[in-house]
């Protein structure tokens, strides 16, 4: 150790207090520094572990973020994998079914060509089917024309049906020798129904009457036998010719006519060339026939309105009755001339026109006294006394026959 002499001076005991001062100072300053440094030091470990921790805090959420970030990665590439894969089976699917539509259209394309072809064709063949129907027509409608002419002028057609025909027709009618057939035949709504139904003395709504209407209702051939036991009559109703549904130039054969014992021409309004058809035929084969007009009743009540009757008038019985006595007079006048002049206009002798009525008509056949009958008694009487007469004829000729044998 340095060693002081015993007697120094003020300023140096006073520099050396400064120097241990200032020492002291320094050495305070430096421990305090040092304590700094250390804390400092101390907080930057500190940071540094918090730092250590917070990255590898990190880390891990890194690693699981990364993880859960793969699996949704996969799943979602897994997803649209399978997306692709269903985009590109539409795909496919829809190439296919374009490529399927395309050869669809085509045979389509070529269905129609061929139908085309097909109806070009069907069109030319139904022009030329067309032609020769038109041909057809104008030679029928010529030969009908030629037919009628030579009917006006007495000229019978020869239209005569084989033996087998006629068994056919008489099976077809359910013909008995026993019995006798009576057909009411004519133009289509001339009341033939109505007619029979008063024969067989029943109104048009009585069960089992035959059918009637304002149009022509009879479509078939219909049998009706007579209700009484005692007369073996048959009643046939034909259908009305004049109608898209009969021919009327064929009526007499394809209804088969012939085969009956008598036939009753029935007509409302106008007695036509199907009617002289009808009488020629019946001559031919020796049918008896009766024309008949129908509806008198309602056409002489027509021709009193002509003549000015109105039934809502107070006019006195008496006056109604010379007013319905000349109306009935001026009708039968006019049904007989007007028969007369057509039958002479066909070559054909005159022939008495029955005037009936159905009411009246039905009167008589169940034995009262109608007031207003023209011709219904004698028509039913001379109707009796021709089957009478044939079926004594066919009596005879049985006779006849089984004598011989």
């Amino acid at each position: 150790m340095l060693q002081l002499p015993e007697h120094r001076s003020p300023e140096l005991i006073k520099s050396n207090q400064d120097s241990q001062q200032k020492f002291m100072e320094a050495q305070q300053a430096s421990l305090q520094a040092a304590a700094a440094s250390q804390e400092q030091t101390h907080k930057e470990m500190m940071a540094m572990v918090q730092a250590e921790r917070a990255s590898n805090e990190a880390r891990l959420l890194a690693e699981a973020a990364a993880r859960t970030a793969t699996a949704e990665a996969k799943q979602r590439a897994a997803e649209a994998e399978e997306e692709r894969k269903r985009t590109a089976a539409v795909q496919e699917q829809a190439k296919r079914d374009a490529q399927a539509a395309q050869e669809q259209a085509k045979k389509l394309q070529e269905a129609a060509n061929e139908e085309k072809k097909k109806a070009t064709a069907a069109q030319v063949a139904a022009n030329e089917s067309k032609k020769v129907a038109e041909e057809q027509v104008k030679v029928a409608n010529s030969a009908k024309e030629d037919a009628e002419r030579r009917l006006k002028e007495g000229i019978q057609p020869v239209v005569t049906p084989t033996p087998a025909e006629v068994s056919a027709a008489k099976r077809k009618v359910q013909y008995r020798e026993d019995l006798f057939h009576f057909a009411v035949a004519g133009v289509a709504g001339g009341g033939k129904s109505s007619l029979i139904n008063a024969f067989r003395g029943l109104r048009n709504k009585d069960a089992g009457s035959a059918a009637t209407g304002v149009t022509e209702t009879t479509l078939a051939m219909a049998r009706y036998a007579s209700p009484n036991a005692e007369y073996p009559y048959v009643w046939y109703d034909i259908p009305g010719a004049g109608t898209l549904k009969i021919p009327d130039w064929q009526y007499f054969n394809a209804q088969g006519l012939y085969v009956f014992d008598c036939i009753i021409v029935l007509f409302d309004n106008r007695f036509t060339m199907t009617d002289i058809a009808i009488l020629t035929n019946c001559k031919r084969f020796k049918i008896p026939t009766y024309i008949v007009r129908s509806k008198a009743d309602q056409h002489i009540r027509n021709i009193m309105k002509d003549m000015g009757y109105d039934s809502d008038d107070d006019e006195s019985e008496d006056q109604k009755k010379k007013l319905y006595q000349a109306a009935r007079q001026q009708f039968i006048q006019q049904t007989r001339q007007s028969v007369k002049e057509n039958l002479e206009n066909a070559n054909m002798p005159d022939q008495r026109v029955y005037i009936v009525s159905n009411e009246p008509m039905l009167g008589v056949m169940k034995e009262k006294r109608p007031k207003k009958v023209i011709d219904e008694i004698e028509l039913l009487n001379d109707l009796i006394g021709e089957a009478q007469t044939r079926r004594a004829r066919r009596d005879a000729e049985a006779a006849t026959v089984v004598k011989e044998k």
